[in-house]
């Protein structure tokens, strides 16, 4: 990727040497490199706010609350992990940060589902169908209020950034209620390839 990068900007460079637009060249990369600063701070903030409230809902007992209102559902969508209590609870805190549009704390939470999901998957080299289920939905992505992209739409200095969160909520409820349904479709026909016990 970082080849790709270079070509890019040597192709940008040499292009608009001969163009004689190097100097507007030069201007758009300075402003670039701003731009993007701008950027990493407005996430840095957002992120670091939704993280605390993440960090407070857990302390309160809020995220312990949730997962008792979803534990039937769970249940239901995880049979494999329907009495581990820490799975569920991980993958409460997964749909969570990722209905908040925190991609980035979910991510470490959710290889925390899945490796306690690991403890109860039977064949110990393929992935459970609790696992890809849980895949299929961090795929989906399902978002109430888009943090990341509202962030990034506010840096780049949109009126309404916030005028995201209706269609991305329609969008994503969609994809995120598709996946699950797909998941569960090839639960049911898919069998999986066993492996040799010798090999």
């Amino acid at each position: 990727m970082n080849y790709i990068w270079f070509f890019i900007i040597v192709i940008s460079i040499i292009f608009g040497a001969i163009n004689g637009k190097l100097s507007d060249v030069v201007a758009a990369i300075l402003s670039g490199a701003e731009q993007s600063v701008k950027i990493s701070l407005y996430l840095i903030g957002i992120m670091a706010f939704w993280l605390g409230i993440m960090k407070i809902a857990e302390k309160s007992g809020c995220v312990d609350f949730i997962a008792k209102l979803i534990t039937p559902l769970a249940k239901k969508l995880f049979p494999e992990i329907k009495d581990d209590k820490k799975a569920i609870g991980y993958i409460t805190m997964n749909f969570t940060a990722n209905a908040f549009g925190l991609a980035n704390a979910a991510t470490p939470i959710g290889i925390n589902a899945i490796e306690q999901m690991q403890k109860h998957n039977k064949d110990k080299k393929s992935a459970s169908n609790s696992m890809c289920l849980l895949l299929a939905m961090n795929t989906a992505g399902f978002q109430i209020i888009p943090a990341t992209v509202i962030a990034i739409l506010a840096a780049n200095g949109d009126s309404n950034p916030t005028g995201i969160i209706f269609p991305t909520l329609i969008v994503t409820t969609i994809a995120f209620t598709f996946a699950i349904f797909t998941a569960k479709v090839f639960e049911k026909i898919w069998t999986p390839q066993r492996g040799n016990d010798n090999d």
